[in-house]
């Protein structure tokens, strides 16, 4: 994988040309689906309020990776990056609130973080990649 989380898609050396062949939304969802499974429980009945926030800020990340890769210039797709790598950051801290208030245990924290943290290094990678092209028109062949 290249630290722009454009790379291999599937591993042969076939670059991303769809959505769902990104490599950092790939991991998004598989983070997004981590997250949702542990909302689900019993633990966050009381907290809903830290359970709307914590899945909320799961969606965003995938969502304005998906809104930014419709966009028609790597500038804009690179500020949906920044937006997705905002959210996870507040996934994050979300993840300690829900420790700290009973609602998951500090291995779970320790399991889930680093997903979120290894997405927002590779949007960093993602970004520095969309700044250097520059594509005024990112067209049908996006990585082209």
């Amino acid at each position: 994988m290249t630290r722009s989380g454009t790379g291999p898609a599937n591993g042969a050396g076939m670059i991303a040309r769809t959505l769902e062949e990104l490599q950092v939304y790939q991991k998004a969802r598989v983070a997004s689906q981590a997250i949702s499974a542990i909302l689900a429980r019993s633990s966050f009945r009381a907290e809903q309020r830290l359970r709307t926030q914590l899945g909320s800020a799961s969606e965003r990340v995938l969502s304005a990776i998906s809104e930014g890769f419709e966009q028609s210039t790597d500038r804009h797709f690179a500020q949906y990056c920044f937006r997705a790598k905002g959210s996870c950051r507040e996934v994050r801290s979300q993840l300690s609130v829900a420790r700290d208030r009973k609602c998951i245990s500090e291995e779970e924290r320790q399991r889930l973080d680093p997903l979120f943290e290894e997405i927002a290094k590779m949007l960093s990678g993602l970004i520095r990649h969309l700044k250097k092209e520059d594509r005024k028109d990112r067209g049908p062949g996006r990585w082209e």
